[in-house]
């Protein structure tokens, strides 16, 4: 199994900038892809962004596009999630999440993003 924790959630005003980490342990080594996601109240939980872990190819939402970068570590092994130009629409809780090459999918805790207008 892979475990996941996230940190540097916080509140921001709008225009700031956020950097979240994701921190992966245990079986790191099966790791395919890891993605972050996000759920704000009321809302399903959404697709923000992944990366292939080696490779490093990124994807990312219509909706973050050119604000949030993705990158990742694979030395420590963590995914970090840079969110510059923040908006208060991208108020939510955000999680990682990491896929074995089988389709299994690992989740952390998640970490809350508060952005105020």
């Amino acid at each position: 199994q892979v475990q996941l924790i996230e940190s540097g959630g916080g509140l921001v005003q709008a225009g700031g900038s956020l950097r979240l980490s994701c921190a992966a342990s245990g079986r790191t080594d099966i790791i395919y892809i890891m993605h972050w996601f996000r759920q704000a109240p009321g809302k399903e939980r959404e697709f923000v962004g992944r990366i292939n872990w080696s490779g490093g190819a990124t994807f990312y939402a219509d909706s973050v596009k050119g604000r949030f970068t993705i990158s990742r570590d694979n030395a420590k092994p963590t995914m970090y999630l840079q969110m510059d130009s923040l908006k208060p629409e991208d108020t939510a809780v955000y999680y990682c999440a990491s896929d074995r090459n089988t389709g299994v999918r690992y989740w952390g805790q998640g970490t809350q993003v508060t952005v105020s207008s």
